[in-house]
């Protein structure tokens, strides 16, 4: 079974994250969580870090990175 991301013209796209935006570098139709490893459509991209330049599947995967890279988050 092919899920929506396979098939043809279904290519990662490789996106420059920016405050509050994104810029398509190269055309394609999702990106991977760089946590889970999970497909995300670009119109559902919402959770990204500037600083890493790393997609998000969603608002608890984006802390769980957020905790793992900056330890002394979780003493607050």
């Amino acid at each position: 079974m092919m899920n929506r991301f396979e098939g043809p013209g279904a290519r990662e796209a490789r996106i420059r994250y920016l405050d509050g935006d994104f810029q398509v570098t190269s055309p394609g139709v999702f990106v991977r969580c760089a946590v889970t490893g999970e497909s995300i459509p670009l119109d559902e991209l919402k959770y990204w870090s500037v600083a890493r330049q790393e997609p998000y599947l969603n608002a608890i995967v984006s802390l769980k990175r957020e905790t793992e890279s900056n330890p002394l988050l979780k003493q607050r």
